[in-house]
């Protein structure tokens, strides 16, 4: 039961919620934080570019993480997304097993 924080950003909270509905209905994810806009400075082409995201923090196991990210760059408008998967090392024992029980298809 290996569980995983996959992180990601997004142009609007309207693709935000679309993903975050999307791996929820799939099972794909326990749970998906839509957090408050920031700004994200980077380079992109050989520009520096500042833009307006909406970041994502996904809880799911890790049995699924080809097919979580499979989803994401799916439903995903950037040619490149950003898709980060940190492995849970330690939590809450129930809230862990609720995790689990959660990205289980019925």
């Amino acid at each position: 039961m290996a569980a995983l924080l996959v992180i990601i950003n997004t142009p609007s909270r309207e693709v935000a919620l679309r993903i975050a509905r999307a791996l929820i209905e799939r099972k794909l994810a326990a749970c998906v934080n839509i957090l408050a806009e920031c700004t994200s400075v980077y380079r992109w082409k050989g520009k520096i570019e500042a833009e307006t995201e909406i970041p994502l923090l996904i809880k799911t196991r890790g049995e699924i993480y080809d097919e979580v990210q499979a989803a994401i760059k799916a439903l995903h408008p950037y040619e490149l997304p950003e898709i980060i998967a940190v492995p849970v090392e330690r939590g809450l024992p129930k809230y862990l097993e609720w995790v689990n029980a959660e990205t289980i298809p019925s």
